[in-house]
């Protein structure tokens, strides 16, 4: 199964963080995920839209909950803290490598004395066809 992508106003939320459904998708009352089936409908003012991120779709999906159900918002994870920077408090200057060499070496570009164009690895011009050495 391939999932399309549409917009709509599901697209306008931020992932893991609350919104009021008043705001977020104006509507009739509708009810809270995770209240029993048999609970009445709240008002959109009373209830809560969170857009959760999804292992399959890059959408992700979205879900209503009431004020007693809402989960908390998730705070984006703070980069891992090295010893280095605990201890100076500032970062490392990046590193410098030397490029690294190819493991065959390139073949020296033959031209053409006539039509000053690389000759391919057989040695015939493909422009002329005076063989070069």
């Amino acid at each position: 199964m391939q999932i399309r992508n549409s917009a709509d106003w599901r697209d306008a939320l931020p992932f893991e963080i609350p919104v009021l459904a008043a705001e977020a998708v104006p509507g009739d009352p509708s009810k809270c995920y995770r209240c029993p089936a048999d609970a009445a409908p709240l008002p959109r003012s009373e209830l809560w839209v969170v857009k959760h991120r999804h292992p399959t779709n890059p959408s992700g999906f979205v879900r209503m909950y009431c004020l007693e159900h809402r989960p908390r918002p998730v705070a984006p994870p703070a980069p891992p803290a090295t010893k280095a920077r605990r201890a100076s408090g500032s970062a490392r200057a990046p590193r410098t490598t030397a490029p690294r060499k190819p493991s065959i070496p390139e073949r020296q570009a033959a031209l053409c004395p006539n039509c000053f164009v690389e000759v391919p690895p057989a040695g015939v011009c493909g422009m002329c066809g005076e063989r070069v050495a």
